[in-house]
């Protein structure tokens, strides 16, 4: 007796989903197809019962607050990115400071900053990134390109 209530809490069973051939197994073959059925009938359903909750919706409880800090943080990295565009002139030299791979590493940490926080800005700090991310974005395109023409005309006046 005690060797049959053994059997009964102790069942081993083989979730492997291939065979020792390599091929699907039977039974997950049939397991997939009921998922696919369910999750036809999920979608089937469920723009009927979306429709009343959207409606419902209300807008988040509270709203991030300004923070002058994190609002410091992107005017500093974007006014590095702008010098290193050539928004501002090195007092030795006079001349413009001109990076492209420095204002690219710039504009990646502030898209990155730009991804991380979303959903966590107040509304001021996310016009203030986007702001600023598509005008560092359009002046390194801009730069890249005039530095672009200044090579190619460089090189067509050496094969003069």
């Amino acid at each position: 007796m005690a060797e049959k209530k053994q059997e009964e809490s102790f069942r081993v069973i083989d979730r492997r989903p291939f065979t020792t051939d390599g091929e699907l197994r039977q039974e997950v073959v049939a397991e997939q197809e009921r998922e696919a059925q369910r999750e036809a009938k999920k979608e089937a359903t469920a723009p009927q019962a979306q429709a009343p909750v959207s409606e419902a919706k209300t807008p988040p409880a509270e709203t991030p607050k300004r923070s002058p800090a994190f609002e410091n943080l992107i005017r500093m990295i974007g006014s590095n990115g702008a010098m290193v565009l050539g928004a501002y002139t090195d007092p030795r030299t006079g001349q413009p400071v001109i990076d492209p791979d420095a204002a690219r590493e710039l504009i990646d940490m502030l898209d990155a900053l730009h991804e991380k926080t979303k959903g966590n800005l107040a509304p001021e700090e996310e016009s203030l990134l986007l702001d600023l991310l598509g005008k560092l974005k359009m002046t390194y395109l801009e730069v890249n390109q005039a530095l672009a023409a200044q090579a190619a005309q460089a090189s067509k006046a050496k094969t003069r």
